[in-house]
């Protein structure tokens, strides 16, 4: 599929209103890490994006098969907390 010009091109993105303690901590951030202001905010943007939501997570997990582990999270966590205490034990 051919991407025209147009939808190539950068979008801006304008905030009003920012708080200036928040301003002044963008800019002291982005000039610790060598960025311009610009720059720093738009790779704070794309780690926030990269993440998936917390209701795509668990619409996920719901769709999955359910795992029959033939115990209790409880009990195997039980089990395991045991044999590391035998382990720690001289």
């Amino acid at each position: 599929m051919h991407m025209s010009h147009v939808e190539r091109m950068s979008k801006m993105v304008q905030v009003r209103n920012v708080p200036e303690r928040l301003h002044s901590e963008l800019v002291r951030r982005a000039s610790a890490r060598g960025q311009t202001l610009t720059d720093y905010i738009q790779e704070v943007l794309e780690r926030e994006v990269a993440r998936p939501l917390p209701e795509e997570v668990f619409a996920r997990i719901r769709g999955r098969t359910p795992t029959d582990l033939g115990r209790t999270a409880r009990e195997l966590i039980h089990e395991e907390r045991g044999q590391r205490a035998e382990e720690e034990s001289p």
